[in-house]
């Protein structure tokens, strides 16, 4: 499947979208401003996830070390190792028994989960995936729902409004206190990973917390006087303001009204993305049971129906026909999709 382009045309959402629909396998690679990520997939599902800015296997160790699953000298002990053979740390520390498999597979799926998840809120970059095959770790396999996580971004890119500009996953924080007032359960948790060398990414694998709710607890924290953050963005210096004319009555309400408009845009487009995902994952879940239905007709006739007529006249959540092909040991079975058309990146199988 050749797929590839721009971020502003065909957003991230469509993209996993089509991958977990079509049970794709290969790699998606996403190229930013700040960043370039490579995801892997086998069968549509999440397996890997690589980051030039925040993912990388020596991150684990510092996650352990943290939360006192190994010491410093263990650690010291695999580094150098790891330095000396090029082996993974997770394989090291795998292979001397020094901390569970379970504990690292839930570090790496909790890591490319965020690192997915901090993807929703690019708006520019480029796009390419490449079918291929992908290998798998046999000693730290995991495997990721894209669905769940479809779903969690949406969720969180509705939510980021609030925090927007204000939280970034490097940014530092230092305690303005030791002893802060009555914290939520959250906010504790947060707070005693604040030590002005975690930055956010590293204290939202170390919570096992999602990133959202991460960046949100520390806005809290900071607004409430008990951390500051350890970047201090640069002064702007003020500017005599020139006079400004008052705009008439007539160009305020102008003004609030395009803003009202402009409100009410983006959120119908937000709704129809989400109507779209639904109506996708309905596509699928009737494709599926449709399939199931010709091999039953097979095993009852000894062919597979001519028609889709003779099965069901269920149509796609579009209001569209499914298109079915028969041709002697094999069919086809395909919707559409919103457009309608045959051969088009939001084709169903």
């Amino acid at each position: 499947m050749a797929l590839e382009g721009s971020l502003t045309d065909f957003g991230l959402a469509d993209i996993l979208q089509l991958i977990y629909f079509q049970r794709k396998t290969g790699v998606l690679t996403l190229e930013g401003r700040m960043d370039r990520v490579k995801l892997t997939f086998i069968e549509g599902c999440i397996t890997g996830a690589e980051s030039r800015k925040r993912f990388d296997y020596n991150r684990i160790g510092k996650i352990l070390l943290k939360k006192g699953y190994i010491k410093d000298t263990e650690l010291q002990t695999a580094l150098d190792e790891q330095q000396r053979t090029g082996i993974k740390l997770g394989h090291i520390l795998l292979q001397k028994e020094l901390v569970g498999k379970e504990i690292l597979t839930d570090i790496l799926k909790s890591q490319t989960t965020e690192t997915v998840i901090q993807l929703f809120g690019w708006k520019h970059g480029s796009y390419e995936f490449t079918s291929q095959g992908v290998p798998q770790d046999r000693d730290l396999a995991f495997s990721l729902d894209t669905q769940h996580l479809l779903m969690e971004g949406l969720r969180i890119i509705d939510e980021w409004s609030v925090i927007k500009g204000k939280i970034t996953l490097d940014m530092l924080f230092t305690k303005k206190t030791e002893s802060p007032g009555y914290l939520t359960e959250d906010e504790q948790t947060v707070f005693s990973y604040v030590d002005g060398e975690n930055d956010v990414s590293t204290i939202i694998d170390l919570s096992g917390k999602d990133n959202f709710s991460v960046s949100k607890t520390l806005l809290g924290l900071m607004e409430k006087g008990f951390i500051a953050a350890g970047r201090e963005m640069p002064a702007v210096a003020e500017e005599t303001a020139a006079p400004v004319r008052r705009p008439s009555h007539l160009m305020h309400y102008l003004t609030l009204a395009m803003i009202l408009l402009s409100l009410v845009v983006s959120l119908l487009m937000m709704l129809e993305r989400k109507e779209n995902v639904f109506r996708n994952f309905r596509a699928a879940e009737q494709i599926g049971d449709l399939r199931f239905r010709i091999e039953t007709y097979r095993l009852e006739h000894s062919t597979y129906p001519e028609t889709l007529d003779l099965i069901s006249q269920e149509r796609d959540p579009w209001g569209k026909p499914y298109l079915y092909r028969a041709s002697g040991d094999m069919f086809s079975l395909i919707s559409l999709g919103p457009d309608g058309q045959e051969g088009t990146p939001d084709d169903i199988y």
